[in-house]
């Protein structure tokens, strides 16, 4: 059921570039990828459904499919397409067919990749563009010449990185102004609190874009054990997940419950409260339900106070978590 009372989202502005969003986006990655149980029509309406509510921070990626979620995310906002930001990343290297090749950062793939986007999301600019993962045999300043280039040409208006290292994040910013970076983070995953991601993007007056900020969907409180998740969902094959793990970071999204319950709110709008009381973070929380979309919504206006927060950090510190939060392959292309 559509819940009609909830007050729409404003805007925010995404770095320091002039980029407008609105406070909390949408990650459309598992309404096409990964996760399981596709179903176009009910995320078509979720899409729809958030654009309402003032949710007009679409995340998408050739890579999710690949081309299905950016074909979806096109046919979706058709219609309402100024009202909408739309973000889009490349770096695994594709053939039409979905075929798919190393992390390709060089200028020939970028805009190969960027032609192939516009024409998937059915636009002719991308609002914020993103490099998915760094190409550690390209040096980063061509890659940035290329979407440079590409911005100059009116094809991109924003540029991102997702998952790069401080290092990287100021070698590409003296190319061209960095408007946003996305990595992960959440109350199960606070690395770029500590490697210093965080730090440079305040400093460099970039924004944070934090994806999977519900931990991968843990801190909702509703998986218990891997049986919670479809036979096709990729989840089953990462470490926070496995059997040798589950239990442990079950206990600790136990604690989380109890928290939420005294605030009267769900353990996701509390984990996705806290997201919002980090500075400079603008979340993207994906689903692809119109039930869920309107609970991570109400998340935007719960506010925390200092005790809230110190009991949330002292129930979820860093590192809390047992197993790494992707699998070693997963993990070899980040913080590059």
């Amino acid at each position: 059921m559509v819940d009609q009372n909830i007050p729409a989202l404003g805007k925010r502005p995404l770095g320091s570039q002039g980029l407008l969003v609105s406070t909390q986006g949408l990650g459309c990655m598992g309404m096409s990828a990964f996760y399981g149980g596709r179903d176009d029509a009910e995320s078509t309406a979720t899409i729809h459904r958030a654009l309402d509510l003032g949710v007009t921070f679409l995340d998408t990626a050739e890579a999710y499919g690949p081309f299905t979620n950016e074909i979806l995310v096109g046919k979706a906002i058709a219609g309402r397409r100024d009202s909408v930001q739309v973000a889009t990343k490349f770096a695994t290297e594709f053939d039409d067919d979905g075929l798919s090749h190393d992390i390709n950062g060089s200028p020939w793939y970028a805009n190969r990749a960027v032609e192939r986007s516009l024409r998937h999301l059915n636009t002719d600019y991308i609002d914020l563009y993103y490099l998915h993962r760094v190409d550690p045999h390209v040096p980063i300043e061509d890659t940035m010449d290329a979407l440079a280039d590409l911005f100059m040409a009116g094809k991109i208006r924003y540029i991102g990185l997702s998952e790069a290292s401080p290092e990287t994040i100021r070698r590409a910013h003296v190319i061209h102004p960095i408007t946003a970076v996305q990595s992960e983070y959440s109350l199960f995953a606070r690395g770029p609190e500590h490697d210093g991601v965080l730090q440079t993007c305040r400093e460099l007056g970039i924004g944070f874009v934090p994806y999977s900020p519900l931990g991968r969907g843990f801190l909702t409180g509703e998986i218990t054990s891997v049986s919670d998740l479809a036979e096709d969902d990729a989840r089953r094959n990462l470490p926070w997940f496995s059997p040798e793990n589950i239990a442990a970071n079950v206990a600790v999204v136990d604690v989380l419950k109890e928290l939420a319950a005294e605030k009267d709110v769900t353990p996701a709008q509390l984990a996705l409260a806290w997201v919002h009381a980090q500075d400079n973070t603008t979340p993207i929380p994906g689903t692809k339900r119109r039930s869920r979309l309107e609970e991570n919504v109400r998340a935007a206006s719960i506010k925390l106070t200092n005790a809230d927060l110190a009991a949330i950090n002292a129930a979820s510190p860093h590192g809390v978590t047992a197993g790494e939060r992707n699998t070693p392959q997963g993990l070899a292309t980040t913080g590059r």
